[in-house]
Protein backbone atom coordinates (compact mmCIF):
# COMPACT_ATOMS: atom_id res chain seq x y z
CA UNK A 1 0.00 0.00 0.00
CA UNK A 2 1.37 3.74 -0.77
CA UNK A 3 2.08 5.57 2.00
CA UNK A 4 -1.02 7.54 2.47
CA UNK A 5 1.08 10.61 3.89
CA UNK A 6 2.24 11.19 0.31
CA UNK A 7 -0.08 9.20 -1.88
CA UNK A 8 -4.09 10.37 -0.69
CA UNK A 9 -6.26 7.34 -1.96
CA UNK A 10 -9.36 7.29 -4.08
CA UNK A 11 -11.91 4.53 -4.41
CA UNK A 12 -12.92 1.36 -3.54
CA UNK A 13 -13.37 0.12 -6.87
CA UNK A 14 -15.38 -2.63 -8.21
CA UNK A 15 -13.34 -5.89 -10.27
CA UNK A 16 -16.36 -4.80 -13.02
CA UNK A 17 -15.28 -0.86 -12.94
CA UNK A 18 -11.71 -1.39 -13.15
CA UNK A 19 -11.97 -3.92 -16.35
CA UNK A 20 -13.75 -1.39 -18.04
CA UNK A 21 -11.65 1.36 -17.32
CA UNK A 22 -8.65 -0.73 -19.00
CA UNK A 23 -10.89 -2.17 -21.68
CA UNK A 24 -10.07 -5.75 -20.34
CA UNK A 25 -11.97 -8.20 -19.23
CA UNK A 26 -12.16 -10.10 -15.93
CA UNK A 27 -12.00 -14.02 -14.78
CA UNK A 28 -12.26 -15.90 -12.06
CA UNK A 29 -13.81 -13.24 -9.74
CA UNK A 30 -16.91 -11.51 -9.33
CA UNK A 31 -17.50 -7.74 -11.11
CA UNK A 32 -18.68 -6.69 -7.28
CA UNK A 33 -15.63 -7.92 -5.86
CA UNK A 34 -14.62 -4.16 -4.62
CA UNK A 35 -10.31 -3.63 -4.23
CA UNK A 36 -8.67 -0.59 -1.88
CA UNK A 37 -5.47 -0.09 -3.55
CA UNK A 38 -2.65 -1.47 -5.59
CA UNK A 39 0.31 -2.96 -4.56
CA UNK A 40 3.28 -4.92 -6.06
CA UNK A 41 2.79 -8.96 -6.23
CA UNK A 42 5.39 -9.58 -3.48
CA UNK A 43 3.05 -7.79 -0.77
CA UNK A 44 -0.27 -7.53 -2.52
CA UNK A 45 -3.16 -8.15 0.25
CA UNK A 46 -6.57 -9.69 -0.38
CA UNK A 47 -7.62 -6.07 -1.33
CA UNK A 48 -5.11 -5.25 -3.57
CA UNK A 49 -4.79 -5.14 -7.38
CA UNK A 50 -1.74 -6.13 -8.79
CA UNK A 51 0.08 -6.87 -12.25
CA UNK A 52 1.80 -9.40 -14.24
CA UNK A 53 4.07 -8.01 -17.18
CA UNK A 54 7.54 -9.21 -16.81
CA UNK A 55 8.03 -13.20 -17.32
CA UNK A 56 10.58 -12.80 -14.71
CA UNK A 57 8.38 -12.61 -12.38
CA UNK A 58 5.66 -15.35 -13.16
CA UNK A 59 6.88 -17.16 -9.81
CA UNK A 60 5.69 -14.50 -7.75
CA UNK A 61 2.55 -14.03 -9.88
CA UNK A 62 1.94 -17.59 -9.23
CA UNK A 63 2.45 -17.39 -5.72
CA UNK A 64 0.83 -13.96 -4.59
CA UNK A 65 -1.61 -12.87 -2.43
CA UNK A 66 -2.94 -10.39 -4.69
CA UNK A 67 -6.57 -10.36 -4.72
CA UNK A 68 -6.78 -9.40 -8.35
CA UNK A 69 -4.00 -8.71 -10.84
CA UNK A 70 -3.63 -7.70 -14.16
CA UNK A 71 -2.28 -9.48 -16.89
CA UNK A 72 -1.81 -11.03 -20.57
CA UNK A 73 -4.03 -13.88 -22.16
CA UNK A 74 -0.74 -16.15 -22.48
CA UNK A 75 -0.40 -16.02 -18.71
CA UNK A 76 -3.64 -15.58 -17.27
CA UNK A 77 -3.74 -19.52 -16.64
CA UNK A 78 -0.28 -19.34 -14.00
CA UNK A 79 -2.42 -17.35 -11.64
CA UNK A 80 -3.10 -18.79 -7.92
CA UNK A 81 -6.42 -20.17 -7.22
CA UNK A 82 -8.91 -17.66 -6.03
CA UNK A 83 -7.03 -14.42 -7.29
CA UNK A 84 -9.38 -12.33 -10.20
CA UNK A 85 -8.12 -11.50 -13.19
CA UNK A 86 -7.97 -9.05 -15.10
CA UNK A 87 -7.29 -9.99 -19.31
CA UNK A 88 -5.31 -7.45 -21.38
CA UNK A 89 -2.97 -7.42 -23.87
CA UNK A 90 -1.22 -4.61 -22.35
CA UNK A 91 -1.18 -5.07 -18.87
CA UNK A 92 1.13 -2.61 -17.86
CA UNK A 93 -0.78 0.12 -19.64
CA UNK A 94 -3.29 -1.20 -17.91
CA UNK A 95 -1.75 -1.59 -14.61
CA UNK A 96 -0.65 2.60 -14.96
CA UNK A 97 -5.09 3.27 -15.62
CA UNK A 98 -6.17 1.47 -12.61
CA UNK A 99 -3.19 2.92 -10.63
CA UNK A 100 -4.17 6.35 -11.44
CA UNK A 101 -7.71 5.91 -10.95
CA UNK A 102 -6.63 4.79 -6.94
CA UNK A 103 -4.16 7.55 -7.17
CA UNK A 104 -4.71 10.63 -9.14
CA UNK A 105 -2.40 13.33 -9.77
CA UNK A 106 -2.86 16.24 -7.11
CA UNK A 107 -5.94 17.90 -7.58
CA UNK A 108 -6.05 21.68 -7.88
CA UNK A 109 -6.95 23.52 -5.10
CA UNK A 110 -8.50 26.81 -6.58
CA UNK A 111 -7.40 29.87 -4.82
CA UNK A 112 -4.19 32.33 -4.97
CA UNK A 113 -2.19 32.42 -1.66
CA UNK A 114 -1.54 35.46 -0.24
CA UNK A 115 2.03 35.60 -0.39
CA UNK A 116 1.63 35.13 -4.16
CA UNK A 117 2.46 38.01 -6.84
CA UNK A 118 0.10 38.11 -9.14
CA UNK A 119 -0.10 41.29 -12.20
CA UNK A 120 -3.13 42.96 -12.78
CA UNK A 121 -2.99 42.43 -16.35
CA UNK A 122 -2.48 38.26 -16.25
CA UNK A 123 -5.51 36.52 -17.30
CA UNK A 124 -6.22 33.58 -14.63
CA UNK A 125 -9.03 30.89 -15.90
CA UNK A 126 -11.47 29.38 -13.75
CA UNK A 127 -10.15 26.94 -10.58
CA UNK A 128 -6.43 28.23 -10.99
CA UNK A 129 -4.28 27.33 -7.94
CA UNK A 130 -1.32 29.80 -7.38
CA UNK A 131 1.12 28.69 -4.64
CA UNK A 132 2.64 30.17 -2.13
CA UNK A 133 5.48 32.58 -3.07
CA UNK A 134 4.40 32.74 -6.74
CA UNK A 135 5.00 35.51 -9.52
CA UNK A 136 3.32 35.85 -12.60
CA UNK A 137 4.28 38.15 -14.79
CA UNK A 138 2.16 40.94 -17.05
CA UNK A 139 -0.17 39.77 -19.51
CA UNK A 140 0.29 36.28 -18.36
CA UNK A 141 -2.34 33.62 -19.24
CA UNK A 142 -3.07 30.96 -17.48
CA UNK A 143 -5.71 27.81 -18.49
CA UNK A 144 -8.27 26.80 -16.35
CA UNK A 145 -7.70 23.91 -13.91
CA UNK A 146 -3.81 25.04 -14.06
CA UNK A 147 -1.89 24.60 -10.77
CA UNK A 148 1.40 27.03 -9.78
CA UNK A 149 3.45 25.74 -7.30
CA UNK A 150 5.28 27.87 -4.44
CA UNK A 151 8.07 30.27 -5.56
CA UNK A 152 7.26 29.16 -9.41
CA UNK A 153 7.68 32.59 -11.77
CA UNK A 154 5.80 32.81 -14.70
CA UNK A 155 7.14 35.68 -16.74
CA UNK A 156 5.60 37.95 -18.79
CA UNK A 157 3.76 36.83 -21.99
CA UNK A 158 3.38 33.41 -20.82
CA UNK A 159 0.70 31.47 -22.16
CA UNK A 160 -0.19 27.70 -21.24
CA UNK A 161 -3.68 26.24 -21.77
CA UNK A 162 -5.87 24.28 -19.62
CA UNK A 163 -5.19 21.73 -16.65
CA UNK A 164 -1.11 22.61 -16.92
CA UNK A 165 0.93 21.84 -13.45
CA UNK A 166 3.99 23.74 -12.70
CA UNK A 167 6.08 22.65 -9.99
CA UNK A 168 7.98 24.47 -7.27
CA UNK A 169 10.73 26.43 -8.46
CA UNK A 170 10.32 26.23 -11.66
CA UNK A 171 11.02 29.46 -14.37
CA UNK A 172 8.99 29.76 -17.18
CA UNK A 173 9.54 32.46 -19.75
CA UNK A 174 9.01 33.62 -23.04
CA UNK A 175 7.10 30.39 -23.64
CA UNK A 176 3.66 28.83 -25.25
CA UNK A 177 2.66 25.86 -24.22
CA UNK A 178 -0.46 23.58 -24.96
CA UNK A 179 -2.91 21.65 -22.31
CA UNK A 180 -1.96 18.86 -19.98
CA UNK A 181 1.79 20.44 -19.73
CA UNK A 182 3.03 18.48 -16.33
CA UNK A 183 6.36 20.57 -15.64
CA UNK A 184 8.57 19.26 -12.55
CA UNK A 185 10.04 21.58 -10.02
CA UNK A 186 13.52 23.40 -10.68
CA UNK A 187 12.89 23.34 -14.79
CA UNK A 188 14.27 26.38 -16.40
CA UNK A 189 12.30 27.38 -19.52
CA UNK A 190 12.82 30.22 -22.11
CA UNK A 191 16.25 31.27 -21.08
CA UNK A 192 18.88 33.20 -23.12
CA UNK A 193 20.46 30.35 -25.42
CA UNK A 194 24.32 29.72 -25.84
CA UNK A 195 24.83 32.02 -28.59
CA UNK A 196 27.86 34.01 -29.14
CA UNK A 197 29.68 35.66 -32.06
CA UNK A 198 32.87 34.64 -30.94
CA UNK A 199 36.42 36.78 -31.82
CA UNK A 200 39.80 38.02 -30.90
CA UNK A 201 37.73 41.16 -29.77
CA UNK A 202 35.74 38.67 -27.53
CA UNK A 203 32.55 36.80 -27.32
CA UNK A 204 30.06 38.79 -28.37
CA UNK A 205 25.95 38.05 -27.23
CA UNK A 206 24.13 37.22 -29.76
CA UNK A 207 20.19 38.35 -29.10
CA UNK A 208 17.62 35.28 -28.75
CA UNK A 209 14.65 36.33 -30.06
CA UNK A 210 13.06 33.39 -30.14
CA UNK A 211 10.19 31.58 -28.17
CA UNK A 212 9.76 27.96 -26.87
CA UNK A 213 6.32 26.71 -27.76
CA UNK A 214 5.60 23.17 -26.30
CA UNK A 215 2.73 21.02 -27.22
CA UNK A 216 -0.19 19.31 -25.65
CA UNK A 217 0.67 16.27 -22.63
CA UNK A 218 4.03 16.92 -22.29
CA UNK A 219 6.44 16.16 -19.67
CA UNK A 220 9.31 18.26 -18.59
CA UNK A 221 11.62 16.93 -15.70
CA UNK A 222 12.99 18.70 -12.75
CA UNK A 223 16.00 20.77 -12.82
CA UNK A 224 15.76 20.18 -16.89
CA UNK A 225 16.58 23.41 -19.12
CA UNK A 226 15.05 24.42 -22.52
CA UNK A 227 16.50 27.16 -24.38
CA UNK A 228 14.59 30.23 -26.31
CA UNK A 229 15.56 30.16 -29.73
CA UNK A 230 17.86 32.33 -31.24
CA UNK A 231 15.13 33.64 -34.06
CA UNK A 232 13.73 30.49 -34.92
CA UNK A 233 11.48 28.87 -31.78
CA UNK A 234 12.67 26.07 -29.90
CA UNK A 235 9.52 23.50 -30.47
CA UNK A 236 8.37 20.40 -28.39
CA UNK A 237 6.15 18.23 -29.92
CA UNK A 238 2.92 16.72 -28.22
CA UNK A 239 3.13 13.58 -25.78
CA UNK A 240 6.95 13.95 -25.70
CA UNK A 241 8.23 13.23 -21.76
CA UNK A 242 11.76 14.41 -21.09
CA UNK A 243 13.56 12.95 -17.91
CA UNK A 244 15.25 15.68 -15.22
CA UNK A 245 18.31 17.14 -15.98
CA UNK A 246 18.67 17.31 -19.58
CA UNK A 247 19.31 20.34 -21.52
CA UNK A 248 18.18 21.36 -24.70
CA UNK A 249 20.05 24.39 -26.53
CA UNK A 250 18.41 26.78 -28.84
CA UNK A 251 16.37 26.44 -31.89
CA UNK A 252 16.11 22.36 -31.15
CA UNK A 253 12.86 21.03 -33.34
CA UNK A 254 11.84 17.74 -30.94
CA UNK A 255 8.67 15.97 -32.63
CA UNK A 256 5.66 13.82 -31.00
CA UNK A 257 5.79 11.24 -28.60
CA UNK A 258 9.84 11.60 -28.47
CA UNK A 259 10.99 10.18 -24.77
CA UNK A 260 14.55 11.77 -24.31
CA UNK A 261 16.15 10.13 -20.66
CA UNK A 262 18.07 11.93 -18.12
CA UNK A 263 21.23 14.20 -18.60
CA UNK A 264 21.08 13.90 -21.94
CA UNK A 265 22.09 17.21 -23.67
CA UNK A 266 20.99 18.43 -27.38
CA UNK A 267 22.85 21.36 -29.17
CA UNK A 268 21.44 23.66 -30.85
CA UNK A 269 19.19 23.76 -34.39
CA UNK A 270 19.32 19.97 -34.02
CA UNK A 271 15.57 18.44 -35.40
CA UNK A 272 14.47 15.29 -33.40
CA UNK A 273 11.29 13.36 -35.49
CA UNK A 274 8.38 11.77 -33.89
CA UNK A 275 9.08 9.10 -31.34
CA UNK A 276 12.96 9.47 -31.19
CA UNK A 277 14.27 8.04 -28.03
CA UNK A 278 17.48 9.24 -26.39
CA UNK A 279 19.01 7.05 -23.71
CA UNK A 280 20.64 8.59 -20.66
CA UNK A 281 23.44 10.99 -20.95
CA UNK A 282 23.37 10.99 -24.68
CA UNK A 283 25.19 13.92 -26.49
CA UNK A 284 23.64 15.13 -29.76
CA UNK A 285 25.95 17.63 -31.68
CA UNK A 286 23.82 20.45 -32.94
CA UNK A 287 22.16 21.05 -36.55
CA UNK A 288 21.46 18.02 -37.22
CA UNK A 289 18.66 15.42 -38.17
CA UNK A 290 17.40 12.32 -36.43
CA UNK A 291 14.72 10.82 -38.31
CA UNK A 292 11.51 9.35 -37.25
CA UNK A 293 11.93 6.58 -34.56
CA UNK A 294 15.31 6.66 -34.06
CA UNK A 295 17.08 4.81 -31.08
CA UNK A 296 20.15 6.27 -29.52
CA UNK A 297 22.01 4.46 -27.08
CA UNK A 298 22.94 5.21 -23.27
CA UNK A 299 25.84 7.49 -23.53
CA UNK A 300 26.04 7.87 -27.28
CA UNK A 301 28.02 10.94 -28.65
CA UNK A 302 25.70 11.54 -32.24
CA UNK A 303 27.59 13.42 -34.46
CA UNK A 304 25.99 13.15 -37.84
CA UNK A 305 22.18 12.47 -39.28
CA UNK A 306 20.26 9.33 -38.13
CA UNK A 307 17.84 7.94 -41.44
CA UNK A 308 14.49 7.15 -39.95
CA UNK A 309 14.76 3.90 -37.48
CA UNK A 310 18.15 3.22 -36.98
CA UNK A 311 19.29 2.58 -33.39
CA UNK A 312 22.77 3.56 -32.73
CA UNK A 313 25.29 3.05 -30.22
CA UNK A 314 28.79 4.56 -29.10
CA UNK A 315 31.12 7.46 -29.85
CA UNK A 316 30.56 8.23 -32.57
CA UNK A 317 27.52 6.80 -32.52
CA UNK A 318 27.03 4.16 -35.10
CA UNK A 319 24.50 1.18 -36.06
CA UNK A 320 24.10 -0.83 -33.04
CA UNK A 321 24.91 -3.81 -34.73
CA UNK A 322 27.91 -2.03 -36.14
CA UNK A 323 29.48 -0.96 -33.10
CA UNK A 324 28.98 -4.78 -31.17
CA UNK A 325 30.52 -6.23 -34.26
CA UNK A 326 33.58 -3.80 -33.72
CA UNK A 327 33.55 -4.70 -30.03
CA UNK A 328 33.90 -8.64 -30.79
CA UNK A 329 36.63 -8.29 -33.23
CA UNK A 330 38.42 -6.14 -31.01
CA UNK A 331 38.28 -9.00 -27.93
CA UNK A 332 38.92 -11.36 -30.39
CA UNK A 333 42.49 -9.48 -31.44
CA UNK A 334 43.55 -9.32 -27.39
CA UNK A 335 41.91 -12.98 -26.76
CA UNK A 336 44.90 -13.54 -29.79
CA UNK A 337 47.26 -12.10 -27.43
Amino acid sequence: MADPRFFPKKGPFTLQDLAQAVGGTFQQGSGEQVFDDVAPLSTAGASDVSFLDNRKYIEAFSVSKAGAAVVHPDLADRAPEGMALIVTPEPYRAYATIAALFHPRHDVVPGIAPSASVDPTAQLGEGVEVGPGAVIGKHAKIGAGSRIGANAVIGDGVEMGQGCSIGANAVISHTLMGSLVYIYPGCCIGQDGFGFAMGPKGHLKVPQLGRVVIGDDVEIGANTTIDRGAGPDTTIGSGSRIDNLVQIGHNVQIGMGCVIVAQTGISGSTKLGHGVVLGGQAGIAGHLNLENGVQVAAKSGVLRDIPAKTAVMGYPARPIKEFWREIATLKALITRK
